[in-house]
C-alpha cells in the first residue's frame, strides 16, 4: 500500500513538494484552505481586468522545466513562458530614468549616462555575483542544512565571498552613482529584506538575471499555476481546496494525521507544510517544546508588510514597462523607518506591474491592468489599516498621475486593495510579513527554519520561511530540499524496519 503524504499550502512551494513526493511514489494530497490554488499566487479578478495576486517576476525558468521532466512532461505543452528585454524601468524622484534589461551592451549605455566608472564597476559587480552564484544557488540552494556540521563546512565559502557584508555594502564596493546603488540593491525587497540589513549572499541574484533572463507567463503567474494543477491531475496528486488544518497530531514524535476546520481527523505517513512555519509551530504545533530552530518570536525578524493596489484604467500608458521601480526622495531612512522603527511613513516607493505591456488579456481592449506594490511596516508596527488604506490608495494614485502615469486619476477604476492584515488572514502569516521571516545572515540556511522538524522526523517545511528563502526560485527549490529530507528518512525507515 502506497504511503500517504499531504502537503499543506499549495502555494508554488507546495505544489513543487507535491509533485517530487508523487515522483517518489507517495499517494499525495495537496491541501489549502483558499478557494484556487497558488497561494499568494492566486488570480483576481474584478471589473474586467484580471490581477495576479503575488509574484510577478519569473526567474530561472529551469526550476519549473524540472518539475514537468519528473514525468516525461515538457512546460512548453502547459503554458508559455516568454523573455523579457525590459527588465525594469526605474523612475527616479528627480525625474531621470533607468532601464534594466537584457541587452548587456544598451545597459552598459545607460549606466554610462549616469556615471562611465561604473560601466567598469558594473562588470566587476556581476563578476562577483557569479561567484556567490556558483557556491549559494549551483551549490547550496537545494542542500539540506539541518545539521551544524553542514553550516560549519560552508563558512570558509561564506567568508571568502564577504556575506558578512550586507546588499548594499557589496554593491557600494563596485557602485558609486547613488541612483544607481538603489537600482542595483533593490532586488533583495523582492523576497523581503531590507538591502542594507540582508546578507550579500542576495546579490547572487544579479548573475542568476543575467544567466536566465527575466520572463512572464503569458496568461500571468496564475496561468502557470493552472499549468502544475493540469500536471498534478495528470500524475494522480489529489487536490483539495477550501480545507484548513486546525491542529497537526503527533504522536511518539511522529505525524499521523490532522485535524479540519470541521473537527474531521484524517490520518497521514508524512506532511509537508508549506506555510508560515512560525504560524505552524505557534499554532498547529502548541505542545511541542519550544526549541530555537522552532525560532519563538523573541529570536526572530521577520520581513516587511505589504500595501498592494490592484486597478484597471480605461486608457493605455503604451511608454510604460511592464515592470516599473518608481523610487521616492529617500531611500535608506524610508528602508529604516519601515524595518526598524515601523511606521508608515507619508512617503514611499513603489514596484508597478503592467501586465498589459506583454499580455493584453489582463484588461479590456484599450485598457490598462496594474498592480502596485508599496513596501510598508509589518503588523508589528499597529498601523491602523482600516484608516490608512484607503489615504495610501490616494497618495499613490497622485503621485503617479503626476509622474508616470499622466491623467490616471481620470480613468481609474475597479480598484482594491491589500494590507498586512489581509496577508495573515488569507495567508496566515506571522505579523502578515510579506515573506515570512527576513533574509538576513543570522535567519540563513542552517540558522532559517529548518526543512525537517529537529525532532519529528516525518514533519518537513517548505516555502519562504524555510531555506533557501522566499522567492520563486526560493520557494521552488526548498521542494528540492525536502525531496533529499525525504529520501533520507526513507532511507532510515527501511533501516529501522530491518533492524
Amino acid at each position: 500500500m502506497l504511503k500517504h503524504a499531504v502537503v499543506v499550502g499549495a502555494g508554488f512551494g507546495g505544489i513543487a513538494s507535491a509533485l517530487r513526493l508523487k515522483g517518489l511514489g507517495y499517494h499525495v494530497t495537496l491541501i489549502d484552505r483558499l478557494d484556487q490554488l497558488g497561494g499568494r499566487a492566486r488570480v483576481f479578478h474584478r471589473g474586467g481586468y484580471k490581477h495576479d495576486a503575488g509574484p510577478t517576476v519569473l526567474t530561472a525558468p529551469f526550476l519549473f522545466e524540472e518539475l514537468f521532466a519528473l514525468f516525461d512532461e515538457r512546460i512548453e505543452d502547459y503554458a508559455q513562458i516568454v523573455p523579457l528585454q525590459t527588465w525594469y524601468d526605474f523612475y527616479f524622484s528627480d525625474g531621470r530614468t533607468f532601464r534594466y534589461q537584457a541587452d548587456l551592451k544598451a545597459f552598459e549605455e545607460e549606466i554610462g549616462q549616469f556615471c562611465k566608472d561604473d560601466v567598469a564597476g558594473y562588470a566587476k559587480l556581476v563578476a562577483m555575483s557569479e561567484k556567490i552564484f556558483n557556491v549559494g544557488f549551483t551549490q547550496l540552494a537545494d542542500v539540506p542544512f539541518n545539521t551544524l556540521s553542514t553550516m560549519v563546512k560552508q563558512v570558509p565559502s561564506l567568508i571568502r565571498l564577504q556575506s558578512y557584508k550586507t546588499v548594499y555594502q557589496l554593491i557600494a564596493t563596485y557602485i558609486q552613482h547613488p541612483s544607481l546603488r538603489q537600482a542595483l540593491s533593490i532586488h533583495s525587497l523582492l523576497v523581503g529584506g531590507n538591502p542594507f540589513d540582508t546578507t550579500s549572499i542576495y546579490t547572487l541574484i544579479h548573475f542568476l538575471e543575467r544567466k536566465w533572463g527575466i520572463h512572464f507567463c503569458m496568461g500571468g503567474t496564475g496561468a502557470l499555476v493552472a499549468a502544475f494543477k493540469k500536471l498534478m491531475l495528470k500524475v494522480g496528486v489529489t487536490i483539495q481546496l477550501q480545507q484548513e488544518v486546525k491542529q497537526i497530531q503527533v504522536k511518539q514524535n511522529k505525524v499521523v494525521g490532522w485535524i479540519d476546520q470541521n473537527g474531521h481527523v484524517h490520518s497521514c505517513d508524512l506532511m509537508v507544510f508549506n506555510g508560515d512555519p512560525a504560524f505552524a509551530y505557534q499554532h498547529l504545533l502548541p505542545k511541542l517544546p519550544r526549541q530555537f530552530f522552532r525560532r519563538p518570536d523573541q529570536f526572530t525578524q521577520f520581513s516587511m508588510g505589504l500595501y498592494v493596489l490592484f486597478f484597471g484604467a480605461t486608457k493605455q500608458w503604451p511608454e510604460v514597462a511592464h515592470h516599473t521601480i518608481w523610487m521616492g526622495h529617500r531611500y535608506k531612512t524610508l528602508l529604516h523607518d519601515i524595518f526598524h522603527k515601523k511606521i508608515l511613513a507619508d512617503d514611499f516607493s513603489l514596484y508597478i506591474h503592467r501586465p498589459t505591456a506583454t499580455d493584453p488579456s489582463f484588461a479590456p481592449q484599450g485598457c490598462d491592468s496594474f498592480y502596485v506594490l508599496c513596501p510598508v511596516p509589518n503588523l508589528l508596527g499597529k498601523v491602523d489599516w482600516e484608516h490608512e488604506a484607503p489615504r495610501l490608495k490616494t497618495k499613490i494614485i497622485d503621485a503617479l498621475d503626476q509622474t508616470i502615469l499622466p491623467q490616471l486619476k481620470s480613468h481609474i477604476e475597479a480598484s482594491f486593495w491589500m494590507t498586512p492584515e489581509d496577508f495573515q488572514t488569507d495567508y496566515l502569516s506571522t505579523y502578515g510579513a510579506g515573506f515570512s521571516i527576513a533574509p538576513i545572515l543570522t535567519q540563513s540556511a542552517y540558522f532559517r527554519f529548518h526543512n525537517q522538524d529537529p525532532s519529528i522526523k516525518n514533519l518537513f517545511f517548505a516555502g519562504a520561511g524555510t531555506h533557501p528563502g522566499a522567492g520563486l526560485p526560493g520557494v521552488v527549490s526548498s521542494a528540492k530540499v525536502v525531496e533529499k529530507l525525504v529520501r533520507q528518512y526513507q532511507t532510515t525507515q527501511g533501516a529501522l524496519a530491518h533492524a
